[in-house]
């Protein structure tokens, strides 16, 4: 059995929870409670691309809210 994720000729979501953070996701399986589809369905480069582009700080929402809470 392979890995879904590693599919390059799958189709994918790239889903995006509260915190901000990105996942890839097989377009077969149920998106998880907490995520919604951000980009897609699409091949996996092209989720990976919009991944590389959009998720460019990788510090989840709260934690860079309370830094620059910190820093005021």
């Amino acid at each position: 059995m392979t890995n879904p994720f590693d599919d390059n000729d799958a189709k994918f979501y790239v889903l995006i929870n509260d915190e901000g953070e990105h996942s890839l996701w097989p377009v077969f399986a149920a998106v998880p409670d907490g995520w919604t589809i951000a980009y897609g369905a699409a091949n996996r480069k092209s989720c990976l691309r919009y991944v590389e582009t959009h998720w460019v700080d990788m510090r989840p929402k709260s934690l860079i809210e309370a830094m620059a809470n910190e820093a005021n």
